[in-house]
């Protein structure tokens, strides 16, 4: 039987199971309770199974509830309006000009141009790709912006075993890092979202930046440290090289030192929001209009709001629905009761357990669900919500099964930046060498998420 039709028919069963299931099998549930469950269940499906693109999937779900009353329409409308989304458009924007100048890549090539030895430049690139995390806020657009340093260093050193390791690097960095900063990736908007829902206090630019970035720069450290160790051999760590005479190692012209001016002035605006009272959303847009202004980069407004992913704002705010009615319907409550019923059949778990369970399921759900937007929609209501109610902050469950859900590396298809970077003709790097590194990197990825959630984040007022 062809795959496309094992697809459909799994699928179809499953639907169906979850059907009888909500509207038969289960009891106490209102009608809004089984419509939110339903339509859950069909998005996961939907996206599972079915492999369907996933904002059709996301919006599709968002009408269905608006349609059958489920949520208001106007909070289906209102989802479009939210500020999570604004906050990217902002961030889209400002992307876009730095992209467009060719700034970060000039910028980064200065950086690295007074290394010399390939092991302390593979360093130096993991702590560069790092910082951009709180500038750029998607990973696909780093990974563009990342290409033409990575093929100017692959050039310019010209050995087969450092442009596999670097094609490794480069990727896995990426998305590693992206856990630093609260507009790094849209799951982390939506955990804000389900942390101001839960009656926590949702983190700023800095907050998540405090909880975050030791977790994003230690493991990007620790991927390196991999690849360096297992990918390439003594000579190749050890070998130096000259790199080619670049025009970015010309000094800035006075357009460039500009827009570096105001994009650092606008990340210390986002940082210090809680101090002037800006919200990020307002700051990330003036910061958009003053970077889109042609008397600033020479990019018109226009140009710049074209480079806007929009197909990932719209998968975001329809998402938001889907959250909105778990929520507000009380079915996440509801679920999170049953599950402490079942589990207190058992006893209590000690927290670092459920904390260390929640980070096994969010590290291994990249394989069933490829949106990183769209795992955070899933374990959070179905994951870390129910757990909470075993004693662990449910802020800090969130913030774990979204970091957690931040490890996509493991197949070719799991994140864009993977794709692009083995996509390459010829491929810089095979299936098994990424099954390889996912597979080392997966125990201290696990284990360190573990350590900060249990350990650290409730003494530093997560949840609190």
């Amino acid at each position: 039987m062809p795959m496309r039709q094992v697809r459909l028919l799994t699928g179809s069963m499953l639907l169906l199971f979850a059907a009888i299931l909500v509207f038969v099998a289960a009891d106490g549930l209102t009608m809004p309770m089984r419509l939110a469950l339903m339509v859950f269940a069909t998005t996961l499906v939907c996206w599972t199974i079915f492999d369907l693109p996933e904002t059709p999937v996301a919006l599709a779900g968002a009408l269905a509830l608006g349609a059958t009353g489920t949520v208001s329409e106007e909070a289906v409308f209102a989802a479009l309006g939210n500020d999570v989304v604004w906050l990217m458009i902002g961030a889209f924007v400002i992307a876009s000009v730095l992209q467009a100048s060719g700034l970060v890549e000039r910028l980064t090539f200065r950086m690295l141009a007074p290394f010399r030895r390939v092991s302390s430049l593979f360093w130096a690139v993991t702590l560069t790709i790092f910082v951009t995390a709180f500038i750029i806020p998607s990973t696909s657009a780093r990974a563009a912006i990342f290409m033409p340093v990575f093929l100017g260093l692959t050039a310019a050193i010209d050995r087969p075993d450092v442009t596999r390791a670097l094609a490794l690097l480069f990727p896995s960095v990426i998305l590693l890092s992206a856990a630093a900063s609260l507009t790094g990736a849209g799951a982390h908007l939506v955990a804000a979202d389900f942390i101001r829902r839960s009656g926590g206090d949702t983190p700023d630019f800095l907050e998540w930046a405090l909880l975050a970035a030791p977790f994003g720069l230690i493991t990007s450290l620790i991927a390196c440290g991999l690849i360096l160790r297992f990918f390439l051999g003594a000579e190749d760590r050890n070998a130096a090289f000259e790199a080619r005479e670049r025009t970015e190692r010309q000094p800035l012209r006075a357009p460039e030192r500009t827009l570096l001016a105001v994009t650092a002035l606008i990340v210390l605006a986002l940082a210090t929001s809680s101090l002037h009272g800006v919200a990020l959303p307002f700051v990330a847009l003036i910061g958009a209009l003053v970077m889109a202004s042609e008397k600033i980069s020479g990019m018109p407004f226009r140009k710049a709001l074209k480079t806007v992913e929009w197909n990932l704002l719209l998968f975001l705010a329809g998402t938001l629905v889907i959250g909105e009615a778990l929520m507000s319907t009380g079915t996440a409550a509801l679920l999170a009761d049953r599950a402490i019923g079942m589990l207190s059949l058992v006893g209590k778990p000690p927290a670092w357990l459920v904390i260390l369970f929640t980070v096994i399921v969010a590290t291994f759900a990249h394989i069933v669900v490829a949106s990183r937007t769209a795992r955070a929609t899933v374990l959070i209501p179905a994951l870390a919500l129910p757990l909470a109610g075993l004693g662990v902050d449910p802020a800090v469950l969130i913030m774990t099964a979204t970091l957690g859900s931040g490890f996509c590396q493991t197949l070719m298809v799991s994140a864009k930046p993977v794709a692009l970077f083995g996509g390459m003709e010829p491929p810089a790097f095979t299936p098994s060498d990424l099954m390889r590194l996912a597979a080392m990197l997966l125990v201290p990825f696990v284990g360190f998420l573990t350590l900060v959630a249990a350990f650290i984040w409730p003494h530093v007022g997560l949840g609190d």
